[in-house]
């Protein structure tokens, strides 16, 4: 017999309240520039013809994606910074780590997908058209939404199956598997090991399909013009950049169970807010079509 957990206690970045006022400030800030950025650039895409093209259907779903993945933290973080008690129902605990996983796993299927794209466009320029159609690029993106949505249900059950009934204090800014598993009244020895199988595979995988597109991408532009290699080059570089700051801070906090250190939060507002952040500047605003189209707006 025990006595479920009914809300956790979510212990934020900082306990002082000078800082958690700049940290409002800031995280305010990035929370408005993620949802105007890429709001801009889906009503850009969607309204001005010469977006049309495959690349730009990708790019409107990640800012889609991006803006679902910092709604699902921030404004709840946001709260939380100016409250003095940071409590979340065990309901309201497993539906942000489902959305979470959700979100993000489906944005690193879509990262994976826009990259085989360029390397699509680039290497095979005659085909591209016929390769990455309307109806393809439907079915990829929704294969992101369903791979993500199969991985996020497993992440789900495998917590909601375990046993709440001492300790409800959370380390963190926001429910995630990692330091609610370790919660549980029960030997979890099975699920870490399962959960470093599921997110943390993924994560790597995604990562190592990602930088090796890239790197095709450069040999393919070898032999070509230096000014098209220097632009190839800044683009993927440009986009390893952004692509690292996503990926490794997932690798580290997923690929390694039976462990957790303090400073594993602040490793996670890479992927939730600053990454958010950067994808618009690195992806869309870098384009001339697009900065076009959205001074136009």
């Amino acid at each position: 017999n025990f006595s479920r957990v009914t809300e956790f206690i979510l212990l934020g970045l900082s306990d002082k309240r000078e800082l958690q006022v700049l940290l409002f400030t800031i995280f305010l800030l990035a929370y408005a520039m993620v949802l105007l950025g890429n709001l801009l650039i889906i009503v850009a895409v969607r309204t001005d013809p010469k977006l049309s093209s495959p690349m730009y259907f990708l790019l409107c779903n990640l800012s889609f994606i991006d803006i679902c993945c910092t709604s699902i933290t921030a404004p709840r973080m946001l709260v939380d910074l100016l409250s003095q008690r940071k409590a979340i129902v065990f309901e309201g605990c497993i539906a942000q780590l489902f959305f979470l996983h959700f979100v993000g796993s489906s944005e690193m299927f879509l990262l994976t997908v826009m990259a085989y794209d360029r390397y699509t466009a680039i290497s095979k320029p005659l085909h591209y058209t016929a390769i990455m159609s309307r109806w393809a690029c439907w079915l990829l993106v929704s294969s992101c939404w369903a791979g993500g949505f199969l991985h996020s249900i497993t992440q789900a059950l495998l917590t909601v199956q375990l046993p709440f009934c001492g300790p409800n204090t959370i380390d963190s800014y926001f429910c995630d598997v990692p330091p609610v598993i370790r919660l549980a009244c029960a030997d979890i020895y099975a699920t870490e090991w399962l959960m470093a199988s599921n997110s943390g595979l993924i994560s790597l995988g995604c990562f190592l399909v990602l930088v090796a597109s890239y790197a095709l991408i450069l040999l393919s532009v070898r032999g070509r013009l230096p000014r098209g290699r220097w632009k190839a080059l800044s683009t993927c570089a440009a986009h390893v950049a952004v692509v690292t700051l996503f990926f490794v801070p997932c690798i580290f906090i997923y690929l390694r169970p039976f462990s957790t250190f303090p400073f594993d939060k602040y490793v996670c507002v890479s992927y939730t807010v600053f990454s958010p952040v950067m994808n618009p500047l690195i992806y869309t605003l870098r384009n001339s079509e697009v900065k076009e189209s959205v001074w136009r707006l």
